[in-house]
């Protein structure tokens, strides 16, 4: 328990320090929000990578779909890996750094009000975030709470407000660097807990030979005539898997918090040497999570079930670190904490900047509202989201309304659905009409509504296969792709505006900008 205990010190005392150590970045609302667009590519892969994983990962995800799919499960890490980090720096990461830096846009709902002209899209975009942002941030703190039961015999409350109260302080002091710093460090935590972790559970197992033997003797509900159904390549459901796949992959392309990172992005080595340092840590940290829970099956004796007899997902993994050595356990708390805290800083200061930005100084103009009061108003805001997003998860976690995967499911469907295809066509494609992102935003939300009213009264919504909000998100997703297009080929748009956008691209340095950022 010493052990235990000395290591969260020592990890609360590093964050609270990096805090301190980067007020001076955080003096204005851009060093706040954005770093002062100076920031470089371990710093930004890494921000990258620990805001894309967190313990919905670690513990919802892996638990639910390892138990589900087997040794299949691995295919969503390597999405997420080729997907959702190598593809995204290679397709969203150079545009989205000129185009928002030539707009001036700080978040994505900004972007969207200036690359089409429309103040209530900006509008509109905020309110999405700020609803569809929350319950994914409450449903950061529930992977915790059996982890900390389980090793300090701890009340959930207080495994909450631990975290909340750390958060709060390094946000508030170093704003956006601090995060990134600490998010460096967290990620380095999480590569080295993730190896350690999954070494020592295949061990307890007789090793990986002696574990995938027994895995494969266990038989599937769902492909009940095929053996061996859990080590097989795409596993007993590989429709299903698909869906998770894309929805965790792509998903990330039209997620505020994730698609910021490119906004503070230095210059073009930066982008260049982030690509494959973000690949690298998806690899390990993703495709290590989904590899580990595939053996969730082997410790079916051990887990919590309903009355129903479906097994507790959220409660598989802690299952299978119950019996790991207190050092180990105590590196899987840190870890844990470590992919959380991180996720947690990224979507409270997307919020809180988001809100204040794009909805509270327009609203109050600028005579009124001066860079000062916006600072103090983003950090207020980001202490009210760490608020509320704590609330929820106690009330959540005493009345057990969902699941994780649930509730970040319904979250990325939703911002995904809404903002992924305009936000791609917005920096590729000039025909892109505000019409189209209208219409992209109902779809994507009307999508996620209709599922989660289906889910509430027991309806089936389209078809059995949407009825999951994993299912529904990836609908939403496509049907935003198809959309956008669609609508703008019947709306007009502003050509002489938005070609002057565009001009960003084609500045030249030595080459087009669209090949390499200039210096400045």
């Amino acid at each position: 328990m010493f052990l235990k205990i000395l290591l969260l010190v020592l990890f609360f005392a590093v964050m609270a320090g990096v805090g301190v150590y980067c007020r001076k970045t955080a003096s204005d609302v851009q060093g706040f929000v954005l770093g002062g667009r100076n920031v470089g590519s371990w710093l930004t892969a890494f921000a990258f990578g620990t805001s894309y994983f967190s313990a919905v990962i670690f513990v919802g995800y892996a638990g639910q779909f390892g138990w589900k799919y087997g040794l299949s499960a691995t295919w969503i890490g390597i999405g997420n890996a080729l997907i959702g980090s190598l593809l995204a720096w290679r397709i969203l990461g150079r545009r989205t750094r000129l185009m928002s830096h030539h707009l001036e846009s700080a978040t994505m709902p900004d972007f969207f009000g200036k690359r089409f002209g429309s103040s209530a899209l900006k509008v509109a975009a905020s309110v999405i975030v700020f609803i569809f942002l929350i319950p994914y941030t409450a449903s950061l703190y529930n992977g915790l709470s059996r982890l900390f039961s389980m090793a300090f015999n701890v009340d959930y409350v207080w495994c909450v407000l631990g975290m909340a109260v750390l958060t709060g302080i390094y946000v508030w002091v170093g704003g956006y660097m601090a995060t990134a710093v600490n998010d460096f460090i967290q990620g380095l935590i999480m590569l080295g807990g993730i190896c350690a972790v999954i070494g020592v559970v295949l061990s307890g197992n007789g090793g990986f030979s002696a574990a995938l033997q027994s895995l494969s003797h266990i038989p599937s509900e769902a492909a009940p005539g095929l053996d061996g159904a859990f080590v097989s390549f795409f596993g007993p459901q590989p429709l299903y898997l698909l869906g998770v796949v894309l929805l965790t992959s792509l998903g990330t392309w039209g997620l505020p918090q994730m698609v910021g990172k490119f906004y503070a992005i230095r210059s073009e080595a930066a982008i260049r040497k982030g690509t494959f340092i973000s690949t690298f840590f998806a690899i390990i940290v993703a495709g290590g999570c989904y590899f580990l829970g595939g053996f969730g099956r082997l410790y079916g004796g051990n887990i919590e079930y309903t009355a129903a007899g479906t097994p507790v997902y959220d409660s598989i993994v802690p299952s299978m670190l119950s019996s790991l050595p207190d050092l180990m356990i105590g590196v899987v708390i840190i870890l844990v904490l470590s992919a959380s805290m991180s996720t947690l800083s990224s979507l409270v200061l997307t919020s809180g900047s988001t809100l204040t930005l794009d909805i509270i100084a327009p609203a109050l103009g600028k005579k009124h509202f001066s860079d000062r009061s916006q600072l103090l108003c983003i950090r207020l805001l980001v202490l009210f989201f760490i608020a509320v997003s704590s609330v929820i998860a106690i009330i959540q976690a005493r009345s057990s309304v969902t699941f994780i995967a649930q509730l970040m499911g319904i979250s990325w469907g939703a911002l995904a659905g809404a903002f992924l295809a305009p936000f791609l066509y917005g920096l590729y494609w000039k025909r892109a009409t505000a019409a189209s992102v209208w219409a992209s935003f109902i779809v994507g939300v009307g999508v996620m509504c209709g599922c989660m009213y289906c889910t509430f009264t027991g309806k089936v919504f389209i078809s059995p296969y949407f009825t999951s909000p994993i299912n529904a998100g990836v609908l939403a997703m496509l049907l935003g792709l198809v959309v956008v297009p669609l609508v703008s080929l019947f709306t007009k748009v502003d050509k002489k505006a938005v070609e002057k956008m565009f001009s960003c691209y084609e500045s030249t340095v030595t080459v087009p900008a669209s090949t390499s950022l200039t210096e400045d």
